[in-house]
């Protein structure tokens, strides 16, 4: 699924200009801030990580065509601005006098919550939580999250990477959509995230629940993604990894720390693992695939999070980029993925629906 396109622009206003203004000077607002700033740091001496983070923003994972790395004022504030009017079309009053809608339901051209909504009006922006803002990481506003390779996409695929997205799109022509549960996405069965929020690398699903809890022990740090509830454990110290034929969902995460920084690295990650998913960018890793991830507390309400792919089976580069972990002011709640929910079982009984009339009428055929 892609999200690799801004909101259309909109007409620069006078709050436009102020937002413009606050953007010019926000690098010397960071700086000051970081200059009376004081670490926190747990008992153990190990700096604090430990809160409600969100990575929730507009900034897609891989850059849209034509754009720098770093976005000027102007371009934010139209962008931002295109998201407000958004939004505001969205709580519009429906006109009690129109006609049905088109066939496969009223799309708004935005792909993910398309996808969300299938044009039905499933979810409107009541429900959505997104991210409204650019992502300002160590002062600039980001166009992508993807800094390397330099145009901020994905890095080409080798040979051998090309051949294993071609066999695994031949084996999954063998099937129909609908044909058995293994068919269907992973977060519809409440396995995996929606995108890649559990990660690694942790990344925004750009629909709501982009939140996550950190509890860190001398002994090990506990992520907790809101989103399907997936829970990371990474353990401390000299890495004793798991044998190579067993790759966990979420893989095999030890951490240590590197002055300031928190470095995790994941091996043995599943090959049914979508990495870095809601983008078109993403792939299923190798049994080569490694992420490292690199968290810094940066303020107050900032960590910066990095995260490094590197899998030579599949990509002839690796992979690099940077999002900024935002404090959250609120809770996490328990995400009750499928309570209540009949669609996966209504759409394979009507798989066996449709199967047993297929049968019936070539029966009558037969006669």
């Amino acid at each position: 699924m892609s999200h690799s396109r801004f909101p259309p622009a909109p007409r620069r206003s006078a709050p436009a200009l102020v937002a413009t203004l606050v953007l010019a000077l926000l690098p010397i607002a960071v700086a000051a801030q970081s200059s009376d700033w004081v670490l926190p740091r747990l008992p153990d001496g190990m700096p604090d990580l430990q809160g409600n983070w969100s990575n929730a923003t507009m900034t897609p994972i891989v850059r849209p065509p034509g754009l720098g790395k770093v976005l000027t004022p102007d371009q934010v504030t139209a962008l931002e601005q295109g998201r407000q009017d958004f939004i505001a079309a969205d709580y519009e009053d429906s006109d009690p006098n129109r006609g049905a809608p088109p066939a496969g339901g009223q799309l708004t051209g935005d792909p993910i919550f398309d996808a969300a909504t299938g044009g039905t009006g499933g979810y409107n922006q009541f429900f959505v939580d997104a991210g409204d803002n650019i992502a300002i990481y160590n002062g600039e506003p980001r166009s992508s999250l993807i800094v390397h390779p330099e145009d901020g996409r994905r890095a080409a695929f080798t040979d051998e990477g090309q051949e294993r997205v071609a066999q695994r799109v031949a084996f999954n022509q063998q099937f129909d959509q609908y044909d058995n549960p293994e068919n269907r996405p992973l977060a519809e069965r409440c396995i995996m995230s929606f995108g890649s929020n559990g990660g690694p690398p942790m990344l925004p699903n750009y629909f709501y629940n982009n939140n996550y809890t950190i509890v860190q022990t001398p002994d090990a740090v506990m992520i907790m993604t809101e989103m399907v509830h997936d829970v990371r454990v990474i353990l401390m110290g000299e890495p004793q990894r798991l044998p190579k034929h067993m790759r966990p969902w979420l893989g095999d995460s030890w951490g240590h720390w590197e002055d300031e920084t928190l470095v995790i690295e994941t091996t043995n990650l599943h090959p049914d693992q979508v990495l870095m998913g809601m983008s078109n960018a993403s792939f299923y890793p190798s049994e080569e695939a490694r992420v490292i991830e690199r968290l810094t507390r940066v303020s107050e309400d900032q960590i910066n999070y990095e995260f490094t792919i590197q899998d030579p089976t599949v990509f002839t580069d690796q992979i690099r980029g940077e999002v900024p972990f935002n404090r959250l002011d609120g809770l996490l709640y328990e995400y009750a993925c499928h309570e209540a929910n009949y669609a996966l079982e209504n759409v394979l009984r009507g798989a066996r629906s449709q199967e047993e009339r297929e049968r019936n009428e070539n029966q009558q055929d037969w006669r």
